[in-house]
């Protein structure tokens, strides 16, 4: 079976010591290909640079998470640009709102959001989104951009039903990570995720975040690596009551479609 982990942070300090190791281990699972976030500029920068040591297995997106929103300028915006100009720079993203810490002023959250939906739009790219405690906010906006943009995939989604069906109706694609695999926190989840049509689903580790709850043994560390996104996967299918080939398959075309994946 063939996988792409549409979310890994790769370019986290915690991949530094064992970073070609890690991406070694993910293609021996399977995951054929993996999508470096890019969170800032300079992130996003590392993330493209790393792409080039591995073509057709590493790709990037580029941009500006809602919590470094407030350091995002004309240069930056400009730098971001460039960097989605390149082929292995498959989405402009990581981009939102998160009202949960308001690390950045909401204020220029949604400024910096807006800048980058424009972009997308400018350079016909999807956008990875992120959303925290921001949805009606995130909603609104997107609405007004949704019929422009090339698509858009809400990036770790942990919503309510409602959520994502208004998600789901504004044409959006949904990313599930291993929070599913929690039955702490994310039962919830785990119920819903039956209701993502077959073409809209695609799976993610977050690496080196959100490690599976249900792993086992525990990774030393507690690190996450994209060589969990099949056991990711055997949840997905459990709670969507398909086989595990299935969500293999439609994971993998939906992401080599909505990225342009070569």
């Amino acid at each position: 079976m063939k996988w792409i982990d549409i979310g890994i942070n790769l370019t986290n300090r915690r991949y530094q010591k064992d970073r070609p190791q890690v991406i070694e281990n993910a293609l021996i699972a399977g995951v054929e290909k993996m999508i470096i976030t890019g969170t800032n500029v300079n992130e996003s920068k590392k993330a493209f640079q790393l792409t080039q040591s591995r073509p057709g297995t590493l790709y990037a997106t580029a941009g500006c998470h809602p919590h470094d929103a407030s350091t995002l300028n004309a240069e930056g915006l400009t730098e971001i640009e460039t960097l989605a100009s390149q082929k292995t720079v498959v989405a402009i993203g990581e981009c939102g709102l998160d009202f949960n810490r308001n690390f950045s002023p909401p204020e220029k959250q949604i400024t910096a959001f807006k800048q980058q939906l424009e972009l997308a739009v400018k350079l016909d790219k999807p956008v990875f989104l992120h959303e925290r405690d921001a949805f009606d906010t995130q909603f609104e906006i997107l609405k007004d951009y949704m019929p422009a943009l090339r698509g858009a995939v809400i990036h770790c989604f942990t919503g309510t039903a409602q959520a994502l069906e208004q998600y789901l109706a504004l044409g959006l694609s949904i990313g599930i990570t291993g929070w599913i695999c929690d039955e702490r926190r994310g039962q919830g989840l785990y119920d819903i995720t039956r209701l993502i049509p077959d073409d809209r689903l695609m799976i993610e580790t977050d690496g080196p975040y959100l490690t599976p709850r249900n792993l086992s043994p525990k990774p030393a560390g507690g690190r996450n690596e994209p060589k969990f996104l099949p056991h990711i996967a055997q949840t997905i299918a459990q709670a969507r009551e398909q086989s595990l080939q299935q969500v293999a398959s439609i994971s993998y075309t939906n992401s080599c479609t909505f990225f342009n994946l070569t």
